[in-house]
């Protein structure tokens, strides 16, 4: 049996889905933490960011105003971005 191609449409529904549960968890953590809840471990929102919800995560710090100015998470998102960035180029050729 042939697995179908992947198409732009598949990718695009992949990345726009990884990124609004990014945002989702971002929103959540900024709840959990206004509760005094337990929060959700900086690893796992990193995590999101690095398979694909990077651009997620830096509109959910701005809208949520949330992990601003944590260090060093700040790093690792931005560590993560450009990365990201470094892959599409090298891909891109």
């Amino acid at each position: 049996m042939l697995m179908p191609a992947l198409t732009p449409l598949h990718l695009f529904g992949a990345l726009l889905a990884i990124n609004l549960w990014t945002m989702l968890r971002f929103w959540q953590d900024k709840a959990y933490a206004a509760h005094r809840q337990r929060r959700i471990p900086e690893r796992s929102l990193l995590l999101l960011a690095a398979i694909g919800g990077t651009p997620g995560a830096f509109l959910a710090r701005h809208l949520f105003r949330h992990k601003t100015r944590k260090q060093p998470f700040s790093f690792y998102l931005w560590l993560i971005l450009m990365l990201q960035g470094g892959l599409i180029i090298g891909l891109s050729r």
